[in-house]
């Protein structure tokens, strides 16, 4: 059945998000995730560009979104056998999600489609079931983006972005702003965060 979510399903692009990358690049730098079987709830997953990435190296993956069309599309992309039995997937809106503790909470473009009475929580969720020396990656929209106006999304200034992060080790932080268009071409003013953030180990 068609979503409102169809068309964007249909122009979205295959390749993992730069933000994802840059987690990956920072565990396999670290010695003690050799050899050990890694584990990442991707939250908001879409049709899967970041989930099939995690798979193809070795994670093992809970794919989590809030539209079934997303999970069907990303259950529909061929995954190899042995990528598929490392494969979780879960219908849920971020608010109904349950998951585990995690090496890696993903979430690229998502989170801000959180609605702002549940983001708080949410957001505490996500930092205390990351497992210590874990990361989250992803994006945050700034009250400056051409949907801020929306009342059902979450959006940060800049300082409420930092506050977020406190206690995280950030490893990565951008902020981006520009004018540009949404995936499925229509006109858009971008104001968001670039965020890759580790939680300690102590």
């Amino acid at each position: 059945m068609s979503t409102k979510w169809t068309r964007y399903y249909d122009a979205a692009g295959e390749q993992p998000w730069e933000t994802l990358l840059f987690a990956l690049e920072r565990f396999a730098a670290e010695a003690g995730a050799k050899g050990r079987r890694l584990f990442a709830v991707d939250l908001g997953c879409g049709t899967g560009r970041d989930s099939v990435e995690l798979l193809r190296r070795g994670w093992r993956v809970l794919a989590i979104d809030a539209e079934a069309e997303a999970i069907q599309r990303l259950l529909g992309r061929g995954l190899g056998s042995g990528s598929a039995v490392r494969l979780d997937t879960q219908v849920a809106r971020f608010e109904d999600a349950k998951w585990p503790e995690a090496d890696l909470i993903n979430s690229s473009y998502a989170l801000p489609f959180c609605p702002p009475t549940q983001f708080a929580a949410v957001w505490q969720r996500i930092v205390a079931s990351l497992r210590p020396g874990g990361r989250f990656s992803g994006q945050l929209f700034g009250d400056r983006d051409g949907w801020a106006t929306e009342p059902d999304m979450s959006f940060q200034t800049r300082r409420d972005a930092e506050e977020l992060l406190r206690g995280l080790a950030v490893e990565h932080f951008e902020e981006v702003e520009e004018d540009g268009e949404t995936a499925v071409g229509d006109p858009k003013h971008w104001h968001l965060f670039q965020v890759v953030a580790r939680k300690r180990t102590r």
